[in-house]
């Protein structure tokens, strides 16, 4: 009698065959919860076309009948791309923290699992709450861990967590005010059917900053850290292109963490320069000391960056060092003092000679070839290969050869790349012969000192550049 008691309850009272065992229950019962951000538009520096597009969406929160009276309908969801570390999670907050929304936060990870049903509940779970407290903002960073193109290998769960994904964001009513923001920095990843209008209504790439919005970020960062009345935020602006918000950010603390080491009460220029070499080539190794032999090739191959650097003028010089920092045994640090976007060929095969002539300048004194060019030689042959596929600045044409037709013209493609490197390397060992007295005071110099700067570099070889 009991078995057929307990046999009605299981029919009564089916339980999911995902949420049988212990692990998988606490699984299926995690939350979410929100918060509502202090942070407006005003914490965000820089971005200033973006924050406009967003103002809209803010605006209908808050105001949504004047919208509805022409017949307009709130965005469903905002997909913010581009490079890490740019602001996109800073931003969706801001959304939320000007219009007093309630902020769910969440990772796409946190919907995969490896038991079928669970991603799907989860996401149904943050939808359900999200509705019972709007206006709602519901940010999923790394959205692509969720929502990368489906097809007929892709894994069973992702498939219903994304599909249940769709399916939410189908089901809003016009009144729930409440938009979903995504961020990602692989756009080429996720499914079609997530991106068309009516799911994302507004796909917005956030790039990293110009020098307006460095300056601003800067501001943002150093405004509660004493500076000394010489540091330039602008000059500062200038020598950080290329860097995100991030990057700014960590520049500022880690100046002030080298201004506590030195006991100083103050931030000055000494304490940001050390910050961005950090930041760039990573910790200064002090215990790290070369032997004599290395110390010579590793003065001379640096000599060579810099006077070919110095000889081209293609990217103003900071500072030239022997002394190691991460895996790097020496480095020549070039920081651009304005924003570049649009390069010539010659200016790209400069860029090539600049990081040939460290192994040209081995080649010439020690008649060696050496592991120390193994960089170089990586970023040499990232850009001849841009030239030839991306740019058309090869003998193959003007066109842009990718995919399959890489593949079927590969041996074209590495005959074309090597030629542009092998001219190249001819015309920087032509230029350092030229100069061989510049490159032994040079390298002289560092051998001696391990640091040099611009201005000591050329009044060492009492020559300007061309």
């Amino acid at each position: 009698m009991n078995i057929i008691n307990n046999f009605l309850k299981k029919i009564n009272n089916p339980v999911p065959v995902f949420a049988q065992t212990k692990l998988e229950k606490e699984n299926c019962s995690e939350d979410h919860n929100s918060s509502k951000p202090k942070t407006t538009f005003r914490d965000v520096a820089g971005l200033d076309e973006v924050k406009e597009e967003l103002f809209e969406v803010v605006d209908f929160m808050k105001s949504p009948d004047k919208y509805i009276k022409m017949g307009a309908k709130i965005p469903k969801g905002i997909l913010f791309y581009g490079p890490p570390g740019t602001g996109k999670t800073l931003l969706a907050s801001a959304v939320a923290g000007e219009t007093d929304s309630s902020f769910f936060n969440v990772t796409g990870s946190e919907f995969v699992e490896k038991y079928v049903g669970v991603g799907a509940k989860r996401v149904r779970t943050l939808f359900e709450k999200a509705r019972k407290e709007a206006p709602s903002i519901i940010f999923i960073d790394e959205i692509d861990a969720i929502g990368a193109r489906r097809h007929s290998e892709s894994n069973n769960e992702k498939d219903q967590t994304l599909n249940q994904l769709l399916v939410e964001m189908d089901g809003f009513n016009k009144d729930d005010n409440i938009i979903i923001v995504g961020a990602t920095n692989r756009l080429d990843l996720l499914d079609e059917a997530l991106l068309r209008p009516g799911r994302f209504d507004r796909h917005i790439r956030i790039n990293s900053p110009n020098y307006n919005s460095r300056y601003e970020i800067l501001k943002v960062h150093t405004k509660n850290k004493p500076l000394h009345k010489d540091v330039d935020l602008k000059l500062l602006a200038r020598k950080t292109h290329g860097f995100n918000g991030a990057h700014l950010a960590n520049i500022a603390n880690e100046a002030a963490i080298f201004a506590v080491r030195d006991n100083s009460s103050e931030i000055t220029n000494y304490h940001f320069d050390k910050a961005i070499e950090r930041v760039i080539a990573g910790i200064e190794q002090k215990n790290s000391v070369l032997i004599e032999k290395e110390k010579k090739i590793v003065s001379y191959h640096e000599a060579g960056h810099a006077l070919v650097s110095n000889i081209v003028n293609i990217c103003p010089i900071q500072k030239i060092s022997i002394v190691p920092r991460g895996e790097a045994l020496g480095y020549v640090l070039q920081l651009p003092d304005e924003d570049r976007y649009i390069y010539t060929k010659e200016e790209l095969i400069g860029k090539i000679k600049i990081l040939l002539a460290g192994k040209a300048a081995e080649e010439i004194i020690f008649n060696h070839l050496s592991t120390g060019a193994k960089d170089d030689l990586k970023k040499v042959t990232d850009i001849a290969d841009q030239m030839v596929c991306e740019y058309g600045m090869s003998k193959l044409g003007f066109m842009t050869i990718e995919g399959n037709s890489k593949s079927f013209m590969s041996q074209q493609v590495q005959k074309e790349a090597n030629q542009i490197v092998e001219h190249c390397y001819k015309e920087t060992l032509k230029l350092l012969k030229e100069n061989i007295n510049d490159l032994n005071i040079v390298a002289n110099h560092l051998y001696d000192k391990e640091t040099m700067t611009l201005e000591e570099l050329q009044s060492l070889i009492q020559k300007e550049p061309c």
